[in-house]
């Protein structure tokens, strides 16, 4: 009998790294293993769970295929994370490891020499604070996972089972991926993370004039809005406030104001039985087409497509 191809994997436990994705993946690789001898498939994961920074010295001559970094929810050890741990993951790459991560994991990631300023990905909620801490980064956050072969990233935080289910694939089959999914009854299909993303602008920035055409086009984002008169209403020049609008939300009015119709007429499709046409009124699109090619740029998904998503049938 052919010996089964073995894939070393590193899982790094480390400081208020998320418990579920840690031991989710280690049995969703063990779970995998089960579906490679049924199909017989000649590929065995083994997943070795290493506390981080304390276990480091002793897997310094490990040979790991693949290294991944799980999120976190609470604490900041992501956004400065032991040199012990950026020093052992850099020599894993040069020696032809794969460094993945999900969700926070990217900071991690981000602090190594081996993204070379490719894309990566990370949780939508993350994404000012990732370009923030490291604005030379490319970041798409509205991808659920990014695979440049050598680094791997996901987005949101359950997006740890997108990364387990792509390395699966990649490493086993199409196929022991897709029936390790319907075990764990979780959608194999390809998806995006902007499907999730919900518009929540910074409304802590300080800018007083900002905030006041913020909070102008939060009630009146349903009737005809212009730069001109959101200007005139604070005493700024259209220019001054286009720049300070800017810097302050990372948006101009314009776009601001489409990204908020865009999250209003998600909330109805979601809550109401109203027809899109009717939803493109209420929130100020005199042109449902428009509205429609708006929502698909920013969303990913035809109205209906999201509809169908995220709404439960009656």
């Amino acid at each position: 009998m052919t010996q089964s191809k073995q894939i070393n994997i590193a899982i790094c436990y480390y400081p208020n790294a998320l418990k579920s994705a840690i031991f989710g993946l280690d049995e969703l690789f063990a779970l995998a293993n089960r579906v490679c001898i049924e199909q017989h498939i000649n590929c065995k994961f083994s997943a070795n769970i290493i506390n981080i920074p304390s276990a480091i010295k002793q897997h310094e001559q490990s040979n790991f295929q693949i290294v991944l970094m799980p999120p976190s929810h609470v604490g900041n050890y992501y956004l400065y994370p032991d040199a012990k741990l950026i020093d052992w993951l850099n020599q894993q790459h040069k020696a032809g490891t794969v460094l993945a991560s999900a969700c926070a994991g990217a900071f991690i990631l981000a602090h190594t020499d081996a993204l070379s300023q490719r894309s990566v990905t990370t949780h939508w909620g993350l994404a000012k604070e990732f370009q923030r801490y490291f604005p030379q980064q490319v970041l798409d956050s509205n991808r659920i996972l990014i695979d440049h072969g050598d680094i791997l990233t996901a987005g949101g935080m359950m997006s740890w089972l997108d990364l387990g289910l792509d390395i699966v694939a990649k490493h086993a089959s199409a196929s022991v991926m897709r029936q390790l999914g319907k075990i764990l009854v979780i959608d194999t299909a390809p998806r995006e993370q902007r499907y999730y993303q919900q518009f929540v602008p910074s409304m802590t920035h300080g800018d007083h004039a900002v905030l006041d055409v913020q909070q102008q086009i939060n009630l009146g984002y349903s009737q005809p809005l212009t730069v001109s008169q959101l200007a005139a209403n604070v005493h700024l020049s259209e220019r001054t406030l286009l720049r300070r609008f800017n810097q302050a939300t990372d948006y101009s009015p314009n776009q601001y104001i489409q990204r908020l119709r865009i999250q209003k007429a998600c909330d109805l499709l979601e809550t109401t039985q109203h027809s899109f046409d009717h939803i493109a009124h209420l929130v100020g699109y005199q042109d449902s087409t428009a509205c429609r090619k708006a929502f698909i740029k920013i969303i990913g998904l035809a109205p209906s497509a999201f509809r169908q998503r995220f709404t439960h049938p009656n």
